[in-house]
């Protein structure tokens, strides 16, 4: 029986560039095309959401590098940057991320952007494709949203 492995390591994806943009994967650029032949509104990457302000950490925090390296010692008592995420597609009440393999950060990052449409946007609708056929999918579904959201200017 064959031994089935997994990829490992950092995600590394193809740049790729369509229509004069830089789309940061084959499933970004895959699912740029999709919105277009559906004649859906979008923009790609328009907005960056600050999900976390930064701040002054006034404490000692005794800890190496992030990267694991250097001494441990005092790395407190100085400025934390902040937390932004900038979704890959956005429509009217949609916001659609696609991603084939998460980095480290992303779920993280991804959890306190659902908090963010919590309290600022409820009623957005989030979308994860992972594969072309989920693309596809996402499209249906963003068309059947649109249908139902008021005020709708892509009908």
């Amino acid at each position: 029986m064959k031994k089935i492995s997994r990829k490992k390591g950092p995600v590394v994806s193809k740049k790729i560039v369509y229509d004069g943009i830089q789309f940061a994967s084959g499933l970004e650029k895959y699912m740029y095309i999709a919105l277009q032949k559906a004649k859906i509104d979008f923009e790609y990457e328009g907005k960056t959401y600050q999900l976390l302000d930064t701040f002054q950490f006034d404490s000692s925090s005794i800890e190496r590098q992030s990267n694991g390296k250097g001494d441990f010692i005092d790395r407190g008592n100085k400025k934390v940057l902040g937390i932004k995420y900038t979704p890959d597609f956005e429509g009217y009440k949609w916001t659609c991320e696609t991603k084939g393999r998460a980095n480290e950060s992303f779920p993280i990052r991804y959890k306190l952007f659902k908090d963010w449409v919590r309290r600022n946007d409820p009623g957005r609708l989030l979308l994860k494709p992972q594969t072309n056929a989920e693309c596809n999918e996402a499209v249906e579904i963003i068309k059947n949203h649109l249908k139902n959201v008021k005020g709708c200017t892509n009908e």
